[in-house]
């Protein structure tokens, strides 16, 4: 799929990634997080409605167009007891209105879920038009630009493309940069899926590799201002239940004192699922908790790591819901 890669390769590809989303951070007028909201699942082409009316090959018999985004799309019609309908091969898309007009502005609004999608892909990598290729057949610094894409679908799905060939040492000097970036506005639906690679990061990291991962989780815990995409409640979950043997558990242990309540409340969820795995840890992680239900700043704060301390000592299967703190009401 990919070239070999080199450490010259992954440094240049960082370098593009610096450039990139320092100037996203000039084009929005700020360096915060955007909210991007959650994922929409992206499914196409939709259900042909044609199919639903038994419209047959040889009642295709008109033709007509349609404008969107600067382009024109030809259209194949059929006019019948049930109205008209029409199909566009090129988006493999069909549509029904009472009339020609009528179908072919439910046609028009149809599509905008495609044409959304592939001008969020073409904005995301610079594309001059809206991107009709596949995400496979992009190189590997544009696959790196897609994990900020504003729609979490196309970053979801590139992904998924990374996450097949992720341990090729190419990666992974991209992905701690993603997580270390404060400057692009979408950088908790990249930083989401590093994340999400990282639960399997003993599989494609070496000790130095990982210890350099496991810096910038803590650094994203210890001074986040948001929990967009539930980025940072993710970095608590792959410290304490996928890495609590390796630096995970000491990790939590030290954000329980960061200065982002969001990052303390996500080291005291994290802590529970390292007693999970680290039984050992049971007595330091409740002392640890109960301390925090003492003398953490943050009312709210107190009362969930009590109640966490509590669920450990009694061996609950499950755990107190983390409270929603005032800034994101």
């Amino acid at each position: 799929m990919f070239p070999m890669p080199s450490t010259a390769e992954a440094k240049l590809a960082i370098e593009e990634l610096s450039d990139y989303t320092a100037e996203a951070a000039v084009r929005a007028g700020s360096k915060d997080a955007k909210n991007p909201g959650n994922r929409v699942l992206f499914r196409w082409p939709p259900h042909p409605v044609s199919w639903e009316y038994n419209v047959h090959a040889t009642d295709w018999t008109g033709e007509a167009t349609f404008e969107a985004y600067g382009e024109t799309f030809a259209v194949q019609t059929a006019r019948t007891a049930h109205g008209t309908f029409g199909k566009c091969h090129e988006l493999w898309l069909e549509a029904r209105g009472e009339d020609l007009d009528d179908m072919l502005a439910e046609l028009k609004e149809a599509s905008e879920p495609l044409f959304k999608r592939q001008l969020a892909i073409a904005n995301c990598i610079g594309h001059q038009t809206r991107f009709t290729g596949h995400l496979r057949d992009l190189n590997r610094t544009q696959l790196l630009k897609l994990l900020f894409c504003e729609d979490r679908d196309v970053a979801h799905e590139t992904r998924v493309l990374i996450e097949s060939t992720a341990t090729d040492p190419f990666w992974l000097p991209c992905l701690i940069f993603i997580l270390n970036d404060r400057n692009h506005p979408y950088r908790r639906v990249a930083q989401w899926c590093v994340l999400d690679l990282f639960e399997a990061l003993p599989t494609f990291a070496g000790d130095r590799d990982t210890t350099e991962a496991v810096a910038a989780m803590k650094s994203l815990i210890w001074d986040a201002e948001d929990d967009y995409a539930r980025t940072i409640y993710k970095a608590g979950v792959v410290l304490g239940g996928h890495l609590p043997h390796i630096l995970g558990g000491p990790t939590l242990l030290e954000c329980l004192t960061a200065p982002s309540p969001i990052g303390r409340r996500a080291a005291i969820h994290g802590l529970y699922h390292v007693v999970e795995w680290i039984p050992e840890m049971k007595e330091t992680v409740t002392k640890a908790l109960q301390n925090v239900a003492v003398n953490d700043p943050h009312p709210l704060l107190r009362s969930y790591a009590a109640a966490m301390a509590q669920d450990i000592l009694n061996d609950e299967a499950d755990h107190v819901v983390e409270p929603l703190l005032e800034s994101e009401k």
